[in-house]
């Protein structure tokens, strides 16, 4: 572990530490011990510092720790174990994992999480933004013997498969809004983002990145463009990170082993009724166009089926942005 990491695993409780008592711990300078400092506002951590007393964390942290982590996947650490990539800072989880499955058959569960990541994508080209070490930044690998044409509705079972974690973590309420955002009280709580790589007849990759909001800060809200919400909004209370991504890991293997046996007819139910637009009129936008109607449900594949004026029109995940008017 970095003398960086070090630092903060003291800080997290979110008390008073003085730089002699950090320094002595750690065998360093103070001097040391101030540079580190600056490491971790720079990278985007709020440490306050007090003449007489040391620094101080802002908020309370739980840090991602490998040990505990697999101590809580109980039996499902050994689907993990050998393929967990845990690290303090990346650029985008999804990436990551990638490149280190690129060259390897079995790939089933490969696992990466990040404290902090810097280029995190969302639907539609958007920035997934997330305050370092205070939110789970997650991607899963799996292969699949088929085409890419077997996975439509990967991204809605996934999709249960989170709010399952989220239930099971301790929030109420949870929902879905077609095609994968994560819902509470209408704000977002939580994505996820799929990526397909295959030929017709197979075999197909997938590179599943999940983002739950743990706690973002005042400072990165302002970059966030819809109604948003956090797990400390919700709970009061700091996020247990290696609880909840054991829970999240845990729910997105049995998906993947339900998905690649029986693909989406075992979800299709639990998410249309988690949905929380089914029923309502809404407006969609497809590039230039824009249609109102209800939605009625989704069809096998995960489609989202609208009736409008003209009658009944089935849309597909990345084509369309749903918006409820009322």
């Amino acid at each position: 572990m970095s003398t960086r990491a070090e630092i903060l695993k003291m800080l997290s409780d979110g008390a008073f530490h003085s730089g002699t008592d950090l320094g002595g711990r750690l065998g360093i300078t103070r001097a040391a011990v101030c540079k580190s400092i600056r490491h971790l506002a720079l990278a985007g951590l709020e440490v306050h510092r007090v003449t007489g007393r040391g620094y101080k964390l802002e908020t309370p942290l739980t840090l991602l720790e490998r040990a505990q982590l697999l101590k809580r996947l109980g039996a499902e650490a050994t689907a993990v174990r050998d393929r967990l990539h845990l690290l303090d800072e990346v650029d985008s989880t999804s990436r990551y994992l990638a490149e280190q499955v690129a060259a390897v058959t079995d790939i089933n569960g490969a696992t990466c999480i990040a404290e902090s990541q810097s280029q995190g994508r969302g639907r539609r080209g958007r920035s997934w933004i997330a305050t370092p070490y205070s939110n789970l930044l997650l991607s899963m690998a799996w292969r699949f013997p088929g085409g890419p044409a077997a996975l439509t509705g990967l991204s809605l079972a996934a999709g249960v498969a989170l709010v399952r974690a989220l239930e099971e973590y301790g929030v109420p309420d949870v929902g879905l809004k077609w095609p994968n955002d994560v819902l509470w009280e209408r704000r977002k709580l939580a994505g996820l983002l799929v990526d397909i790589q295959g030929e017709a007849a197979g075999p197909t990759r997938v590179i599943l990145g999940v983002g739950i909001n743990g706690h973002i800060h005042a400072r990165d809200a302002g970059h966030i463009d819809q109604p948003w919400v956090d797990l400390r909004d919700i709970t009061g209370e700091t996020t247990d990170r290696n609880r909840l991504a054991a829970l999240v890991i845990r729910e997105l293997l049995g998906m993947f082993r339900l998905f690649a046996d029986k693909g989406f007819a075992p979800f299709r139910r639990d998410w249309q009724k988690r949905h929380l637009i089914h029923g309502q009129r809404v407006r969609l936008i497809q590039g230039e166009r824009e249609l109102f109607g209800t939605v009625e449900g989704i069809d096998d594949h995960g489609g989202l089926i609208i009736r409008h004026a003209k009658g009944r029109q089935v849309f597909h995940s990345g084509e369309v942005s749903v918006r409820a008017t009322g």
